[in-house]
């Protein structure tokens, strides 16, 4: 894997701890994932920060892949699997704090849950970022 500032949410040592837990729910194909560490990051990246799919960063691998791999992972259960397994694991989510004075949303934004097949998925891996943002090494 690259050493690009982007990526550093999943160093060695986070990935020695997800990496066996990915392989135990994770799809089994006729063909294994490439470069799935760095594809992982992608995802994790896109869902801590909010963003499109196509803002994932370069050194993070094509945008098109990450999105690839989570559409089929959400249409499996994995990210749920994942989330799950994790927890189990005894691993406590982190808490975030927003002041939200200065937040205006849109007026279509009314509170309404999402919908659709990728709802559940969206939220699990929006989790399962915020959990692997918590475990790497913070600068002082």
């Amino acid at each position: 894997m690259a050493k690009g500032k982007n990526n550093q949410l999943l160093t060695d040592a986070v990935w020695a701890v997800w990496e066996p837990l990915i392989e135990e729910v994770r799809p089994r194909g006729k063909t294994p994932p490439k470069e799935l560490r760095r594809t992982i990051s992608a995802i994790l990246w896109r869902h801590q920060n909010g963003a499109k799919w196509r803002s994932i960063p370069d050194d993070l691998g094509p945008w098109w892949l990450a999105a690839q791999l989570f559409i089929r992972w959400a249409k499996a259960g994995v990210w749920e699997r994942l989330l799950e397994l994790v927890q189990q694991q005894g691993v406590a989510l982190g808490m975030t704090f927003l002041d939200g004075t200065n937040i205006r949303a849109h007026h279509k934004a009314a509170g309404a849950e999402k919908r659709g097949p990728m709802a559940q998925s969206e939220i699990s891996a929006k989790h399962l970022a915020d959990l692997a943002a918590g475990m790497a090494p913070r600068l002082v």
